[in-house]
């Protein structure tokens, strides 16, 4: 692996390269559970809930919610990252956790069903499904549903983003405030500078994501293909203002830059916060100064849009 310079504050994760395939997938993905301490936070509620999706299954969604919150709250849809193929780690629960104290807001949680076991498009429809049952709960959920935004890590971006276009294609009455975007996946060529230069890179690199496409098996003859590379879309009608975090050493990183210029170029308001000597998913390392930072950054652009509506 090159060597880049990456803030000594993220060690060990600068030097992790996580050993991607199915069989490391099949022996890790069982093990990784749900923290027992987001149900111990005394400022949070923490209530799990489970959804059917739109094949009948079963998925899993959790609402933080403040103790003290007043009235109907504004709420933030979280959808977590992973590469489509790993669970929620316990990073992102705790920004979850952090976003609803922070933001005296409610957080909706969405664990959708993950590769390889679930292909395309069953983690965007859950996704969507369980964005409709917030929708549809919101007054038994006391959420006000003129103030509700989505976001997500990575994948996760790639997901929030994919239901913004779903609700929009599908006339869904939802209105969304915001897409908060840290460090996204949205362009499925691969064909940017970044992608070409970032192939070792710590946390996730270009290697991995070549990985990863065979097991989320996309079919780009189909309409919903470009619910995983926005970038690509003709119209961005759907989008909301826009929070596009992006890691210096990150193949990923041009997928930001041209989601935000294509955004700027329909008159859609965005905000790109780039954060030096970072890699992708820095923010593992909760407590490192630059992690919480980026935290304060995207939690100051949430706050703005939930107090500006």
């Amino acid at each position: 692996m090159a060597k880049y310079p990456i803030k000594k504050e993220f060690f060990p994760f600068s030097l992790f390269k996580p050993p991607l395939s199915k069989a490391f997938l099949k022996i890790t993905v069982p093990f990784i559970k749900v923290p027992k301490f987001i149900y111990k936070d005394e400022t949070l509620d923490a209530k799990r809930y489970k959804i059917t999706s739109y094949d009948g299954e079963k998925i899993e969604c959790f609402l933080f919610s403040p103790k003290e919150a007043n009235g109907n709250s504004p709420c933030l849809i979280y959808i977590h990252g992973g590469g489509f193929v790993l669970p929620a780690g316990a990073y992102h629960y705790r920004n979850a956790m952090c976003y609803a104290k922070e933001l005296n807001c409610k957080v909706w949680f969405i664990n959708y069903r993950l590769a390889p076991k679930y292909t395309f498009p069953k983690f965007f429809e859950d996704c969507y499904e369980a964005t409709r049952y917030l929708y549809d709960n919101a007054e038994n959920f006391r959420i006000d549903k003129t103030k509700i935004g989505i976001g997500g890590d990575s994948a996760g971006s790639t997901l929030s983003v994919g239901v913004c276009m779903m609700a929009k294609d599908r006339n869904h009455p939802i209105k969304f405030l915001f897409q908060m975007l840290p460090y996204p996946f949205l362009d499925m060529r691969g064909e940017s500078s970044s992608n070409e230069k970032y192939t070792d890179t710590p946390m996730w690199n270009s290697k991995l994501s070549k990985k990863v496409f065979p097991m989320i098996k996309v079919d780009n003859k189909s309409p919903a293909y470009v619910y995983t590379s926005p970038v690509e879309a003709t119209t961005f009608e759907y989008a909301p203002p826009t929070y596009i975090e992006l890691a210096e050493f990150d193949c990923l990183r041009d997928d930001g830059i041209l989601y935000a210029k294509r955004l700027q170029e329909a008159g859609i308001a965005v905000t790109v916060n780039e954060i030096k000597g970072t890699m992708h998913g820095f923010d593992i390392k909760q407590k490192a100064p630059t992690s919480q930072q980026a935290l304060s950054a995207r939690i100051a652009f949430m706050r703005k849009m939930f107090n500006q509506s």
